[in-house]
């Protein structure tokens, strides 16, 4: 999980911005600064058998390490073994290994399948040497910081009556060949700009500006997911009349990008029906977090084996709200829906900028009007 492993530290490269910047992207650290220095000490403690363990623990100064003690105790019969450290082990049926500070919530082990949980603990998720409650609290921070990034840029589209739009999805869905499509019909109807994430090259971008409409490629490096830090310093680069409707595609992956929210009005997740119809159960924080689920390329249908069904209602267990499109960006089916969709957004955007307009007209009306009667 990106938010406690640094993902793309230092790596993200904005078109126009070849230079290092100093400001600070909301990237995560998974260390105190200032307190890495990092040494070993042995554990030693000797069992009732008399057999001695000795164990190296590599400590930080800040002591936010976490070891595991994999040896157990003889103790409880309850049917499972919990393997903690200096404890004793239960016998229930499957065997669980903790570290220290994170009781039952850790990772889980399966006798009877071999399976592997590490998302079962307050973070729903696991790094080495951090305890799950340091990881929830490293997350609060990055996340904290970016969703002031991200109010920032919901500010500025709402004054500028922008429909900012988050396309999510996993590599290869067809993302962009549908903003190719969407572009060329919303022709003559909507003023369309892009901001384009992936980790190396802008040839995504190259073919959306190939359709004339204007660009730019955010480079994440090792980063697995848009911030909105990147996507406010994509806007400053990008020249967006009001009234506009901006496309954010992301970088490709079901993970990451649920977690951050960049300002946008809407997350839409585009599934292909050639990678499977589980993947809303598969991908679920990702699902839960979109409002529109498009189900791409049905006209590959006739030649798969897709329950689109079972896709829709696996999509509804996950998210019961979830809105749902059918279509194909290269034959154009369902593409009209999928229009009359965006157009909707950006006239619902348009409205409430109108709104605020007439709003700060009346507002300056009756200050002018207080200013003449007290001069007169």
């Amino acid at each position: 999980m990106c938010t406690v492993c640094g993902c793309g530290q230092g790596e993200t490269r904005i078109e126009g911005h070849d230079h290092e910047h100093p400001h600070d992207h909301a990237h995560p650290h998974a260390h105190e600064h200032g307190h890495d220095h990092a040494h070993e000490h042995a554990h030693e403690h000797t069992h009732a058998d008399g057999v001695t363990h000795s164990h190296p623990h590599p400590h930080s100064h800040g002591h936010e390490h976490a070891h595991v003690h994999e040896h157990s105790h003889t103790g409880h019969e309850h049917g499972h073994d919990h393997l903690h450290d200096d404890s004793a082990a239960h016998e229930h049926g499957h065997d669980t290994l903790h570290a220290t500070g994170a009781p039952h919530d850790h990772m889980h082990y399966h006798q009877h399948t071999g399976d592997l949980h590490y998302g079962l603990g307050p973070a729903h998720a696991h790094a080495p040497g951090l305890s799950q409650e340091r990881m929830v609290r490293i997350e609060q921070d990055i996340l904290g910081k970016n969703n002031a990034y991200a109010d920032g840029n919901r500010k500025h589209f709402a004054e500028h009556g922008i429909f900012a739009v988050n396309l999510v999805s996993s590599p290869g869905s067809g993302k962009t060949t549908l903003l190719v499509k969407t572009i060329e019909m919303l022709k003559g109807q909507a003023p369309v700009a892009v901001v384009e994430g992936d980790q190396q090259t802008s040839h995504d971008a190259d073919r959306i500006r190939a359709t004339g409409a204007p660009a730019i490629q955010v480079n994440t490096g090792k980063g697995c997911h848009l911030d909105a830090h990147m996507v406010g310093h994509a806007l400053e680069r990008l020249t967006l009349p009001d009234d506009s409707l901006l496309m954010i595609e992301n970088v490709g992956n079901l993970v990451c990008p649920a977690a951050f929210d960049l300002g946008e009005a809407h997350k839409v997740v585009i599934l292909s029906v050639t990678e499977g119809e589980d993947k809303p159960l598969k991908y679920p924080d990702m699902f839960n977090a979109a409002d529109l689920m498009i189900l791409n390329k049905v006209d590959l249908l006739p030649y798969l084996n897709f329950d689109v069904a079972k896709c829709v209602e696996y999509a509804h267990r996950v998210n019961p709200k979830l809105e749902v499109m059918q279509l194909s960006a290269t034959s154009g089916a369902g593409m009209e829906e999928w229009l009359g969709w965006l157009m909707a957004g950006l006239g619902q955007a348009k409205s409430a900028r109108q709104q605020n307009v007439d709003l700060l007209r009346k507002r300056i009306a009756e200050l002018e009007a207080k200013l003449a009667n007290s001069q007169g």
